[in-house]
């Protein structure tokens, strides 16, 4: 197919194959991409606003047998260091994000050898007893609790479900397929079990997120088969809320002598991404990767949703990259582009504020 019959296509609401994705983004234009994707978002989007949460990512633990190669946040178990947030300490982040109008916790952390899964129930229970919603453990956390409890992955699920847990977060998918997984990140779950971790969740009547870390061994070909199971499951069971992209940050990890990716090069693959995920309503710019203005330019490049204010995020910060924007920062930056800011909770309902 030629470059005009795909934009033609792109432009009329169809669904792209990957062969027609491949070919987008090794050819299209900058600029090309750009509109393309905002059209998508338009398109699903009529009205002028962009979204964001205020949350914090709290990491209960940074101790972690993932051992994985493009973490600088991790601590192995034997080494010095390393922590396990107390009951008393989650308490005080979680009443310092209510206070500035959190409405959830962004809940993850290390795959810790020694904690059985009643300690992530007493603490899901401990955090809903401060009336807050939880998006908390990573697919590659929940199989970790069932291989180290002996429990199917739908049991987890719905021990944590009833601890607690309203969502699940999509961190932990890199990118979805075994090659790359295998060479950074051996010991954690595989794509299979990302993913259906994620359809086991949806059937549960969880909402989740869905992300991508590129930039690092994998080939362009890998990135589409990565968006091409989400878009797969997405068909099946429509749980997903959003899908979040964001660039690899090498700074202090075993793959540090790796190239940043550049803003132009973050900005392609998320038009990409709003282009081809055509069944994922929301699209989130990654500020905390990219910075403020590149996180502005997202929102002409199909991102719809600002993120989260993330009050505190420690994983990218241990990369070197430690941008912050305050909720107000985040609203003049989206009214810089003509467009009204609005906070919402995790499943994109609107809050309404004075």
């Amino acid at each position: 197919m030629s470059m005009d019959a795909i934009n033609d296509k792109v432009l009329a609401g169809e669904r792209i194959t990957v062969a027609e994705g491949l070919r987008l983004a090794r050819q299209g234009g900058f600029h090309q991409l750009g509109f393309l994707a905002d059209s998508v978002r338009q398109r699903l989007h009529p009205e002028p606003v962009v979204t964001y949460v205020i949350d914090r990512n709290i990491n209960y633990t940074d101790i972690c047998i993932s051992a994985c190669k493009f973490c600088a946040f991790f601590k192995g178990p034997e080494e010095e260091g390393g922590y396990v947030l107390t009951h008393e300490e989650l308490g005080r982040k979680i009443e310092e994000t209510k206070e500035l109008g959190g409405t959830q916790i962004l809940l993850q952390g290390g795959l810790h050898p020694d904690k059985l899964l009643e300690f992530y129930e007493e603490m899901l229970r401990y955090i809903k007893s401060h009336d807050i919603h939880i998006h908390g453990f990573s697919p590659p956390e929940v199989c970790h609790f069932a291989n180290l409890s002996g429990l199917s992955v739908p049991e987890v699920i719905i021990r944590l479900q009833k601890a607690g847990l309203d969502s699940i977060p999509g961190g932990g998918a890199e990118i979805l397929t075994d090659r790359v997984r295998n060479e950074t990140a051996p010991r954690k779950c595989s794509a299979d079990e990302w993913l259906n971790v994620m359809e086991e969740a949806h059937k549960l009547g969880m909402r989740t997120t869905a992300t991508m870390m590129f930039g690092h061994i994998e080939t362009l070909e890998e990135r589409f088969e990565h968006l091409d199971r989400l878009r797969q499951l997405q068909d099946r069971t429509g749980g997903f809320t959003a899908f979040i992209p964001w660039p690899f940050q090498p700074a202090n990890s075993v793959l540090d002598h790796l190239p940043t990716a550049t803003g132009v090069e973050y900005l392609r693959m998320l038009a990409i991404s709003r282009i081809f995920l055509d069944n994922f309503d929301n699209i989130q710019a990654s500020w905390v990767t990219q910075g403020a203005k590149i996180a502005q330019v997202s929102l002409y490049f199909g991102a719809n949703d600002f993120g989260s204010t993330m009050i505190e995020e420690n994983v990218v910060a241990a990369a070197g990259v430690d941008f912050k924007l305050s909720e107000q920062e985040i609203r003049k930056l989206v009214e810089g582009t003509g467009r009204t800011p609005r906070q919402r909770t995790m499943d994109y309902t609107l809050v309404d504020r004075p």
